[in-house]
C-alpha cells in the first residue's frame, strides 16, 4: 500500500519537472589553468621543433660520464659469542592411551598430557594406598606440592545410575 502512494508522488507532473531543469541556464565553468592548455603549444612549428632538436653539447658531456661502481665488502659475522644460552629441556616419554596416534609422545619432566592426568587421578581415585602423591610424583616426574594440589583440587567425573522406580502403570 505504501508503495503506491510513493509511486504516486514520484511521477506526480514529471514532464513539467523536467523541461524546468532543462530550461534552466547552465552554470559557467571553472577557467582552466594555463598549464593545461599545453595542446596549443604543440602546435607551434618553433615548439616541436626546440622538443625533437638534440643538444651537441650536452651530448658530448654525457658521453664524457664514466661510471663505476663496487661493492663495499663483504663482512662475515663471527657467531661466537652473540647467540644466547638455549636452555634444553628435559623430555620424558609419556603413557600412551587409548587415542593412539592423536596422543602426545613426548612431554617435558615437571609436565603431564591430559591422558596422564586423567589416568593418575582415576588410579588415585580407585586405589588410594597404592597410588599415593610420592608414587605419582616420582612415576610422572613432578613436584609434590604441585601433585598434592592436583589430587586435592581435581576430581574425576563419576557416573551414577540411580535405580528406576517401579510404578504399576495405569491401566485405562
Amino acid at each position: 500500500m505504501g508503495g503506491r502512494v510513493t509511486r504516486v508522488f514520484r511521477t506526480f507532473n514529471v514532464e513539467s519537472r523536467a523541461r524546468r531543469e532543462i530550461s534552466k541556464e547552465k552554470p559557467t565553468p571553472a577557467p582552466r589553468h594555463r598549464t593545461a592548455r599545453l595542446d596549443a603549444t604543440a602546435d607551434q612549428p618553433e615548439v616541436k621543433e626546440e622538443i625533437l632538436r638534440k643538444d651537441d653539447r650536452l651530448l658530448t658531456l654525457l658521453k664524457d660520464v664514466y661510471v663505476e661502481s663496487r661493492d663495499p665488502p663483504v663482512r662475515v659475522k663471527d657467531g661466537g659469542g652473540e647467540r644466547l644460552p638455549c636452555k634444553q629441556e628435559e623430555k620424558r616419554l609419556t603413557k600412551l592411551g587409548h587415542l593412539g596416534a592423536l596422543d602426545v609422545k613426548k612431554v617435558s619432566k615437571g609436565k603431564i598430557s591430559i591422558v596422564e592426568a586423567l589416568t593418575l587421578l582415576n588410579n588415585h581415585k580407585f586405589h588410594p594406598q597404592i597410588w599415593t602423591a610420592e608414587k605419582i610424583a616420582a612415576e610422572y616426574s613432578l613436584e609434590l606440592k604441585d601433585v598434592n594440589s592436583l589430587l586435592e583440587f581435581f576430581i574425576p567425573f563419576t557416573v551414577q545410575e540411580f535405580p528406576k522406580e517401579t510404578k504399576k502403570a495405569i491401566k485405562s
